[in-house]
Order: C-alpha cells, then sequence, then structure tokens
C-alpha cells in the first residue's frame, strides 16, 4: 500500500497528488544492492551496525543538515577588526555536526591500524559503505574527510611526521578549534598541489621549498585551489633544491605562532557549497618534509590511489539518492488515473537507472575488496591499480547525467531548490575534476596495462562475464581511443562484480544492454523483460 503525503487546505485549493518526504529511512536496509555488494565482498557480519548507520543519517535531522550546510556556505575572514590578518573560514553549526558525525563514524580514519598499517578486511569495504550513505544526505564536507584518510598513505613514508599526527588524526574526535593540532583532540588534513599555470601538470609547479635546518622548510609560493583551507595541516608540493617534493604544511608553526598561509579567496563554485575551497599564497611558511627530495609525485601517489576510490565512491551515493528520491516520487504521484511508477515508459527509465546503479555499487564495493587485500595478494593489487582509475573515470562522468534522468522524474518538483535534487546535480561533476579528469585517468588505465599482470586481467574479466575481448582493448590501446578501452574495461569489470554479488538476472541484463550493444544513448531507451523490471525495482528502493 502507497501512503499518501498529508493534506493541506488554502482559501482556493486543497494540496495532494504529492509524494511524502523521503526521510526517516534505513539507507542500508533500503538498498538491496548495497547489502549484497557489502556481503559478497567480506562484509556481511558488518550488517547491523550499517543499518544503525543508515538510519541514523537517513533521519529528518541528518537531511536538515545537509539543507542547512549548503544554504549557508562557507566565509573568509581575511582579517579582523584592527586590520591584522586573520585568515580564518567560518562555517554553519550544520557544517560542524555533519564532520562530528563522520568523524565519530571513523570515515577519516577507520581503515587506518596504528603505526600507519591498514586495519584488517573488511575495513575498506565497511567504511565504503557508510562513506557512500552519508554521500546521500551530504557531499560537500566528505572532501577534508577523504583527504584525511588519504594522506596517512603518503605521510607513512616520512615515519617521524606520521608519528606527530597519526595520534590525532585516528581519534574519533571531532576538533573545529583554531589552535595548534598538538593542541587539539583531533584534527583533519587538507592539500595544495595546483598551481595556476600547472593544473594537472604539477611538475610546472614554481612554489618553492628553501631547508631552514633541523627538520623545516620555508615555503614561498601560491596555489591555485586549496582544498579544505580550515584543516589543521596540508600536503603539499614545492621545488626543494632535490626536485619536486611533498611536504606537510601546518597551520601553526613548531613554536605555536600562526603559520604564514594568506587564504586570497574562497572559491566561488558551481556545487560543493558547504565546503571551503581557495586561493592561498605562502609567504616562508614552514613545512615538514615528506619522503626524499624529488619523490613528490610518487609520495603523493600512495593517497591517490584512495582519493580516487572515493570520489568513485561519493559519486555513487549522489547517484542513489537521486534514484530512491526519483523512485519515491513515482510510487506517491498518480498522472493519468494511476500512479506514475505504473506508466509503463517511467518503469522502463526507472529500471534503466536501477540497473546502472547495480553495476557502480557491485564495482565500487569489489574495488574496497581489492584494497583490503592488496597489501598480501598481488592479483588483488593489480585489479586496484587497474581498476581504481577505470571505476573513477566512468563512474563519476556517469553520475551528471544520472543525476538529470532521475530530476526529470520528479518533473517541476525537482527542479525546485527546496528539493534535494538541484544540489545533487550540482554537485555531480566535481568528483570527475578533482584528483585528475577523465583523460588523466585513462592515461593511469594506458600505464597500468602496460603491466603483464593488468593486461591478463582484461582478459579474465571477460571470461568471467562470458564475452571476448580481442584486438587493441586488451594489448596496446592507443591514447586517442583510450576513453573507449577504459570505459569498456570499466563495464567488464562492473559486469563481473555483478556476477558475483545480485541475482543472474540482474548481471545477464547489464551484460546485455551495457557490452552487447543493445543500450540507446539515453535512460530508458532498452529493452527490458517486465520481470527483470520489477526485480530491479524493489531491489532499488521496497515498498513503504
Amino acid at each position: 500500500m502507497i501512503s499518501q503525503a498529508p493534506r493541506s487546505r488554502f482559501d482556493t485549493h486543497e494540496v495532494f497528488n504529492q509524494s511524502t518526504p523521503y526521510e526517516n529511512i534505513d539507507l542500508f536496509e533500503s538498498d538491496r544492492p548495497l547489502k549484497d555488494a557489502v556481503a559478497a565482498n567480506g562484509g556481511a557480519d558488518a550488517a547491523a551496525a550499517l543499518s544503525e548507520f543508515g538510519r541514523h543519517w537517513g533521519s529528518a535531522d541528518m537531511f536538515a543538515l545537509g539543507r542547512q550546510a549548503n544554504e549557508n556556505p562557507p566565509k573568509l575572514h581575511a582579517f579582523d577588526a584592527k586590520g591584522f590578518r586573520s585568515d580564518r573560514i567560518e562555517f554553519h553549526p550544520a557544517y560542524h555536526r555533519l564532520m562530528g558525525e563522520s568523524v565519530a563514524a571513523g570515515l577519516h580514519g577507520s581503515t587506518w591500524a596504528a603505526a600507519g598499517r591498514h586495519a584488517p578486511p573488511p575495513a575498506e569495504v565497511t567504511r565504503a559503505a557508510r562513506f557512500y550513505m552519508a554521500a546521500q544526505v551530504e557531499t560537500g564536507h566528505l572532501c577534508p574527510i577523504t583527504m584525511t584518510r588519504a594522506a596517512l598513505g603518503a605521510l607513512v613514508a616520512e615515519p617521524s611526521v606520521a608519528a606527530k599526527v597519526l595520534p590525532k588524526v585516528l581519534t574519533r574526535s571531532y576538533d573545529a578549534a583554531f589552535l595548534p593540532f598538538w593542541e587539539k583532540s583531533g584534527m583533519t588534513l587538507g592539500m595544495g598541489m595546483t598551481e595556476n599555470q600547472g593544473g594537472t601538470d604539477v611538475r610546472a609547479n614554481t612554489t618553492t621549498a628553501t631547508p631552514t635546518g633541523g627538520d623545516g622548510y620555508s615555503i614561498v609560493g601560491a596555489k591555485w585551489f586549496m582544498s579544505a583551507p580550515m584543516s589543521d595541516a596540508f600536503l603539499v608540493l614545492a621545488q626543494a633544491p632535490g626536485g619536486l617534493t611533498c611536504f606537510l604544511m601546518p597551520r601553526f608553526r613548531p613554536d605555536g605562532s600562526v603559520n604564514a598561509l594568506r587564504l586570497q579567496r574562497l572559491k566561488d563554485k558551481l556545487g560543493n557549497r558547504s565546503n571551503a575551497s581557495s586561493e592561498v599564497e605562502f609567504t616562508e611558511a614552514f613545512a615538514w618534509r615528506i619522503g626524499e627530495e624529488g619523490a613528490g609525485i610518487r609520495t603523493i601517489l600512495h593517497m591517490v590511489q584512495l582519493t580516487r576510490l572515493d570520489c568513485a565512491v561519493a559519486s555513487a551515493g549522489l547517484m542513489r539518492m537521486a534514484l530512491a528520491q526519483a523512485t519515491h516520487h513515482c510510487r506517491h504521484r498518480n498522472v493519468f488515473q494511476k500512479p506514475l511508477y505504473d506508466q509503463p515508459m517511467m518503469r522502463t527509465v526507472l529500471a534503466d537507472l536501477a540497473l546502472e546503479m547495480e553495476g557502480v555499487v557491485a564495482l565500487v564495493m569489489r574495488l574496497c575488496r581489492a584494497l583490503d587485500h592488496a597489501a598480501d595478494d598481488p592479483r588483488e593489487a593489480a585489479y586496484a591499480r587497474l581498476i581504481t582509475p577505470a571505476a573513477k573515470f566512468r563512474i563519476c562522468k556517469i553520475a551528471p547525467a544520472f543525476a538529470f534522468e532521475a530530476m526529470e522524474c520528479l518533473g517541476g518538483n525537482g527542479y525546485v531548490e527546496e528539493s534535494i535534487m538541484p544540489r545533487l546535480y550540482r554537485e555531480a561533476p566535481v568528483n570527475a575534476i578533482w584528483e585528475g579528469s577523465g583523460n588523466v585517468m585513462c592515461l593511469d588505465v594506458l600505464r597500468a596495462l602496460k603491466g603483464e599482470e593488468e593486461r591478463a586481467l582484461f582478459q579474465t574479466l571477460a571470461h568471467e562475464v562470458g564475452v571476448e575481448e580481442s584486438g587493441p582493448n586488451a594489448q596496446a590501446p592507443s591514447e586517442a581511443l583510450a576513453r573507449v578501452t577504459v570505459e569498456r574495461l570499466a563495464l567488464l569489470a562492473s559486469a563481473a562484480a555483478l556476477r558475483g554479488s545480485a541475482p543472474p538476472l540482474v548481471a545477464d541484463h547489464f551484460v546485455r544492454s551495457r557490452l552487447a550493444g543493445t543500450h540507446g544513448a539515453l535512460y530508458g531507451a532498452l529493452d527490458i523483460d517486465p520481470a527483470a523490471t520489477e526485480l530491479l525495482l524493489q531491489r532499488a528502493l521496497p515498498a513503504r
């Protein structure tokens, strides 16, 4: 039975035939593809805890925090009332509450154990499931969360520095105070890599680092994008005497004085409104070296795999919320004397969106399993190297179109700001740009395919799916056709993951529509049988 929204009567009309608010739901139990993928990848024992997390984050209160944080973006206070440099950022209390919730849940550090070692499996799988659910409610605050978690991958290259910050990062305490990190109960980490003349080409960076004696360096230069500039310390790249090098720049100098980070302005972004991104100048700012001089890119790559994974997981979360909103609305909205959900074309659109979502969530959870086991299993390590950029490429690329199609299911209601849909749509493009654009991901896949184990993996995935792969796709694809190869690889990996976690009917339809060439250019342009449609829709969102 479909519940009806409460009615309101005005002087001229009655408000009815509207969907109920999509809130106070269990984001885990209501998502059968997620449950199955978590279980298939080693996280079955965490189901109860994940359901508890899903109920909390699916509450009306948490959705309200997400709305408030985005309606009240951060403000930069470059100077105080007396004209002294302040360089502080003010956030709405809703943002701080979201940060506190995510830190308390361990989204920033649960995959790490003491001394910077990875936590045992299924730490990546269960953490990603929580991250995916949190992204459905509010994605902007997850930027500093994911950078904090990923930065530890680089910091282990300098054990003496890691020892300073690790105890503060691994706490479950969020501390927003503007104090030296060693005086706080917990800390977050940001990063500044991009300069205006280079963008992705960080080798073109001109920021300089000069040794000052001991373990310190003086940094002079500027960054065009400083992510999460309110963080307690930042990974930055600068040109040291030995070449491009990675550094950790604390917000305060070791003597307790404020470090010389001059925030110039906050970026006015398309989306990601709750989170701050800034332009910054370093005027002889203090920093510790991370790794050897000249090894900056190699050092940073230890964190990039983790941030790119989170880009894919966050985009999957945005897609999931868009699908849930569309399906929920269509079940409650009557059009032409019957529910919109029962209209044949709409059912095909929703089923196609649900089928896409099945492949996405199966892939990200399978990838997390690979990271869980990469340290001990070379095959899983090869899977992670090859599939991380491929998954980020495809999932982050399709998210905006997916969110748009879901928005259209709500009609005009989905286009107004009172709905969550505009925020999902504005948020969707950022993950395709952040941490390497689509072309960069494709170049990374091409480099990975030079490895014998990675090339063999391409064929193994095709075999698992039951399709043939021959020619340049799996051997030596050209750079000009790299996008064709990488999309195909991501689809094969999704289909193979579905073989291990979803019902055969779902996996078969995914292969037929996505790999056999029977899908049109738009969502809803496929031939899908009624049994598969009903299965997909019930798995996507059980009737309430």
